[in-house]
């Protein structure tokens, strides 16, 4: 049964991500704005919701190395294999608004959860945690960052579109809309039978809880993100591509992570902190190739997934 709906999943999560796609980034024309910004908050935050909800529910059943490794894991997935697999695919233009922002802002938000964590480095105590005040930090920067991809909507409206008339965009409106929350609805459910089905399979196996959030449960949950990625550049969209890894490694940092230590303390593993270093060294690489040439191309893509395989075989070595 567990593997019959792992492949549920898969078909769901599929055909969701082609519906999500076209929805949104119709919107996107319909709002006369940029599909970066649709990327950064409609398509992030939704393809973000498997890691939410996984998180969240995994932090009040007191397993906060699965709430934890799922985070850091599906920012190391999205750095390496999301980018790396769609950029072999279909090469990424990646703005210079992208560039000078919203990836610096990714790595700030990797640095301040790093801080967050070394209790014992930094305060002299006997365990490290992620406490309910430090939740509170990661949500304010989570504001400050909404703050500005609010008013980067509000900036980038496209005046050249011609307005529809009001018959005609209510329909649209309505198509698209049911579009885009139906691709959304089908992403989060196959994303949470992915992910259910894929941890009692791991369980089976023996592996530890924070080896099975850094690859099983993180697989799982940033299916959405490869899937919706990959879709959306084959469809020649990069920004939305480039705008969802983007935008789900900050919604997975400052919000998920944020929500849930609030809700409950996290206590931290010390084998994580190598696994956040992991997470900061490729978004360095994402930032040092983007800058390049503003593309991300096959050979960029190529490195960054065999730099992830040779991440796995450490972890799972040293499980």
């Amino acid at each position: 049964m567990m593997y019959i709906l792992l492949i549920i999943g898969f078909i769901l999560l599929i055909k969701g991500a082609d519906f999500f796609v076209d929805g949104s980034s119709n919107i996107a024309t319909l709002l006369r704005i940029s599909p970066l910004v649709i990327g950064l908050t409609i398509v992030a935050f939704g393809t973000g919701s498997p890691e939410a909800t996984v998180s969240i529910i995994a932090a009040l059943e007191g397993s906060p190395d699965v709430t934890l490794g799922n985070v850091v894991g599906s920012n190391i997935l999205n750095m390496s294999i999301v980018i790396g697999i769609t950029a072999v695919i279909s090469p990424l233009t990646v703005r210079s608004s992208t560039i000078r922002k919203e990836i610096p802002f990714t790595f700030l938000a990797s640095v301040a959860l790093l801080v967050l964590i070394s209790d014992r480095t930094l305060q002299y105590v006997s365990e490290n945690m992620l406490t309910r005040s430090d939740g509170i930090i990661l949500l304010l920067f989570f504001a400050i960052f909404m703050y500005y991809v609010i008013e980067a909507a509000r900036n980038n409206r496209d005046p050249s579109i011609e307005d529809h008339s009001p018959k005609k965009e209510a329909g649209t409106w309505r198509r698209n809309i049911l579009i885009t929350v139906s691709g959304l609805a089908a992403i989060i459910v196959g994303g949470f039978l992915v992910v259910e089905s894929s941890t009692e399979i791991a369980y089976t196996f023996g592996m530890s809880e924070t080896l099975v959030g850094l690859t099983i449960v993180a697989l799982g949950s940033s299916l959405p993100e490869l899937i919706t990625s990959i879709t959306a550049a084959v469809k020649k969209q990069s920004e939305i591509a480039i705008g969802n890894i983007v935008g789900s490694s900050i919604f997975n940092i400052l919000f998920v992570l944020g929500a849930a230590s609030i809700i409950t303390p996290l206590p931290v593993n010390n084998k994580l902190f190598f696994d956040v270093t992991v997470m900061l060294i490729f978004t360095v690489l994402l930032f040092r190739f983007s800058r390049t040439y503003s593309i991300v191309g096959r050979y960029e893509g190529l490195t960054l997934t065999a730099a992830y395989v040779i991440y796995l075989v450490y972890i799972i070595y040293r499980n």
